[in-house]
């Protein structure tokens, strides 16, 4: 590889650059950019208690503690992925937060589709997946003020630029990255670009009164499939036929009862073949939308 790709690729992240390159009213104009960190949704939960206004982005080339849910670790190779967090001030009960998972979750597909023309898709509740393969996890993290949401961190790791095979073996989903689905490196730089425009735009509709369900429900690959949820040490499988307007996946038990789940593991199973017309019905309503002249 030339001096000058890596220079487009590897180092294309520094806080003069991504100032440069931001389009933004708010988004990522509060910024804080570490070459290397513990954790960006620890350093956003410290800065959003110290008074960060609303849109601050804090992103760095490498974690040495980086988190998903159930404190999982999250693993990148330094100067390979999009490590970050964004600081929101929404105005949103602590049960509708999960909305803001919803929004950065599409703003990642669009700045994927728009930067690399990969058509990415959503797991419930929080991945990002390629081919079947996750590539971004988002962790949302609150802190309330009495009955509303003081504060949300919302922290996005994407795989960006690394080969899949350097990642541990034993990873509770298998994983993929851009470069590797794409053939080819991936601008970081203009990915995040990508993605903080995305962020805005559905955030301030969301502010107006937007809500991101019907789009999000319409990427989830979840829905219309049988699916094994883990709470804990609990475990049940069903039908997931939906989710409500706060995110919670609802799954249809084989003794017909229809069960709210919040959190949890899920492991889709193989695809059945539908036979009943009420589920060939279901899904049609969330057959993919296709575009004109696509």
């Amino acid at each position: 590889m030339s001096d000058g790709s890596r220079k487009a690729t590897d180092a294309d992240l520094s806080a003069e650059a991504i100032r440069a390159a931001l389009t933004t009213r708010f988004v990522g104009r509060n910024l804080v950019y570490l070459p290397e960190t513990d954790s960006t949704n620890t350093k956003a939960r410290r800065l959003a208690r110290q008074g960060a206004p609303e849109g601050t982005l804090v992103i760095a080339d490498y974690q040495t503690a980086g988190r998903g849910r159930f404190n999982r670790r999250w693993l990148a190779p330094p100067g390979s992925s999009l490590l970050l967090s964004l600081i929101f001030r929404p105005p949103l009960a602590p049960h509708q937060a999960q909305r803001l998972t919803m929004l950065c979750g599409l703003a990642l597909l669009e700045a994927i589709e728009t930067e690399t023309g990969l058509r990415a898709d959503l797991k419930w509740p929080n991945d990002v997946v390629l081919a079947g393969r996750k590539v971004a996890g988002i962790l949302t993290e609150l802190s309330l003020r009495g009955a509303t949401v003081d504060y949300a961190v919302v922290g996005v790791g994407l795989n960006v630029n690394l080969d899949p095979a350097r990642l541990p073996a034993d990873l509770l989903t298998p994983a993929t990255a851009l470069s590797h689905e794409a053939g080819r490196r991936v601008d970081r730089l203009s990915l995040l670009g990508a993605f903080l425009q995305a962020v805005e735009q559905r955030y301030l509709a969301l502010r107006a009164g937007w809500s991101p369900r019907e789009e999000w429900a319409r990427r989830l690959v979840t829905l219309g499939r049988r699916v094994v949820i883990s709470e804990g040490e609990r475990t049940f499988d069903g039908l997931a036929e939906g989710v409500d307007a706060d995110g919670a996946l609802l799954v249809r038990l084989d003794d017909g009862r229809l069960r709210k789940v919040l959190a949890g593991d899920v492991t889709l199973r193989p695809p059945e073949r539908l036979q009943s017309s009420r589920l060939r019905r279901f899904a049609a309503t969330f057959a993919p939308v296709r575009r004109k002249g696509g």
